[in-house]
């Protein structure tokens, strides 16, 4: 079974957080989607509320998944589900930057090449909201 990571597609006032990459190298300066490894004995929710409140300082609430699975590199597989935040204000804790991106700006700062493929599924989510 493949390594599985989560990312959460924040989305508040019809906008979507946006994290750019502090690290590694070879991926700083690259924007996704905030979140990470699923730990195990951890549901995707679980793991991407843990994810938000490590990486960003907020408590958010789980939505709907974004497609089913993105394929990364070295076998791992993404997760994306839309999030909204219940509690604090998103701060840059392991990022170098956060953006929020109308739908007007989704293509607007550089994302990796995983997240960028889920950009399109997102703009429904970012009508409905």
């Amino acid at each position: 079974m493949p390594s599985l990571v989560v990312g959460a597609a924040i989305i508040a006032d019809g906008r979507l957080l946006a994290a750019q990459r502090a690290m590694p190298p070879e991926l700083a300066g690259g924007w996704e989607f905030p979140g990470g490894k699923v730990e195990p004995g951890e549901t995707d929710e679980e793991a991407l509320a843990r994810e938000c409140r490590e990486e960003l300082g907020v408590d958010v609430t789980v939505g709907r998944q974004v497609g089913e699975d993105w394929p990364l590199h070295n076998g791992y597989v993404m997760h994306v589900w839309t999030a909204t935040i219940a509690n604090g204000e998103p701060a840059a804790l392991e990022h170098s930057d956060l953006r929020w991106l109308s739908e007007g700006e989704l293509l607007d700062v550089p994302w990796l090449p995983a997240d960028l493929r889920v950009i399109e599924a997102l703009r429904v989510h970012l009508k409905e909201s």
